[in-house]
């Protein structure tokens, strides 16, 4: 048992506590019987969630291969695509995701308004955050993506008090108000939530001056929330109702200090996570005597996200994994070799496609259009006469001094 584990983690209820809901779980899903024969683990045994860890860490390959294998047992409100693709469902319940508790810290009050600037289309971020807000009591103006002058008016119309989505399009938003003349007295927005991409502290300045609360969140489509900032200490406290450990990327093992790797269990009837690896980096926040720093409910907090463990990266908040890229422009008649360039330029990630043509045809066009299709992003695209030498697939080139 790590020192820095405590059972956060709920059966869901089940009346037969956690082993009756392990023992049903394990008899539906073979995949997961086998985790627990690998480990040594009865889960009729199974009393405490630090038992648990003696699971092997399951990467998200592994959970979508074997969710795909054994079918689901409830017939989810939502199916949402993320590219790959890969097919996440919606769990039942209110607040399926448990973001309301990370509004609610960040300044939420029933009966607000709140602008949701995270895409609905296929994307599960934008239906996340949609249900929080509803169950935390206020009203939502589903913006999504785009459109910004209109966004921004109706911010304005309608005295809008929230924001969620991207720090950098919130940015955006406050960018369009200034251009006009405006002043921050203008922007009634006064909370916001941001998460999805890191929050420089540059970049937050700007955003406070502007918006007094400004508070990061760290989720994944599978887990929903994982951890939020609550203004009463450095990182993000972990959220209620799921189990967060730093794991040693090799092992497994949780760790009390250092960097490792983000794993998860929300033990649960539907769409359970047991330990899950997010691929995330972090480490738990320490004093100056080493030891892990509590709220006073007893929640660690993690620094931040230092990172990704594989080769998965996140441009304006969607993981790109080099797969992906390969996929989307293989077949292209005429391309030699091409690799993409993450830059950020103004808060703003910005992706290049750099490619090499067997002829010097220039392939600009169809290689926009495929990227457009299959990445749900617009790049820019550059013929070159040659690639540097070993450079990867994706070449991320951000700082985020």
């Amino acid at each position: 048992m790590g020192e820095n584990s405590q059972p956060r983690a709920s059966s869901a209820g089940h009346p037969q506590g956690l082993s009756g809901l392990l023992g049903e779980l394990v008899a539906e899903d073979p995949s997961l019987a086998q985790r627990f024969a690998d480990a040594g683990l009865d889960a009729a045994q199974v009393a405490d969630i630090r038992q648990l860890d003696a699971l092997a860490v399951q990467p998200k390959d592994d959970l979508v291969s074997a969710r795909a294998a054994h079918g689901r047992r409830w017939t989810p409100q939502r199916i949402f695509q993320s590219p790959g693709p890969i097919y996440e469902v919606q769990p039942p319940g209110e607040d399926p995701w448990r973001w309301a508790q990370a509004l609610r810290s960040a300044g939420l009050q029933p009966a607000d308004r709140v602008i949701n600037c995270f895409g609905y289309h296929l994307s599960p971020a934008g239906a996340m955050f949609d249900e929080a807000v509803v169950a935390a009591g206020a009203t939502v103006l589903p913006a999504g993506i785009g459109s910004q002058q209109l966004q921004v008016q109706a911010i304005q119309d309608l005295d809008v008090r929230g924001y969620v989505g991207l720090p950098s399009y919130l940015k955006a938003l406050i960018d369009i108000v200034a251009e006009a003349g405006g002043t921050p007295a203008d922007f009634p927005v006064r909370y916001a939530l941001v998460t999805a991409e890191p929050l420089p502290q540059d970049l937050r300045k700007v955003l406070q001056e502007w918006v007094p609360t400004v508070r990061m969140a760290y989720g994944s489509a599978e887990a929903g929330l994982i951890a939020y900032e609550d203004g009463s200490g450095p990182g993000m406290v972990e959220g209620d109702e799921i189990d967060v450990q730093v794991c040693d990327i090799s092992t497994g093992a949780p760790l009390a200090t250092g960097e490792g790797e983000v794993v998860v269990t929300l033990a649960r009837r539907a769409a359970p996570l047991l330990r899950f690896g997010t691929g995330d980096l972090s480490a738990w926040v320490t004093d100056e005597h080493g030891a892990v720093v509590t709220d006073d409910q007893g929640r660690r907090r993690l620094t931040g996200i230092l990172g990704r463990s594989g080769e998965a990266t996140k441009v304006r908040g969607m993981f790109l994994h080099p797969r992906q890229a390969a996929t989307a422009l293989d077949g292209v008649e005429g391309l030699a070799e091409f690799r993409f360039v993450i830059t950020r330029q103004n808060h703003r990630d910005e992706v290049r496609c750099e490619y090499v043509s067997t002829s010097g045809a220039d392939l600009d066009e169809v290689l926009s259009e495929r990227i457009r299709a299959a990445l749900r992003f617009s790049a820019e695209v550059r013929q070159v006469a040659e690639l540097p030498a070993d450079s990867p697939l994706l070449a991320d080139q951000r700082s985020w001094d």
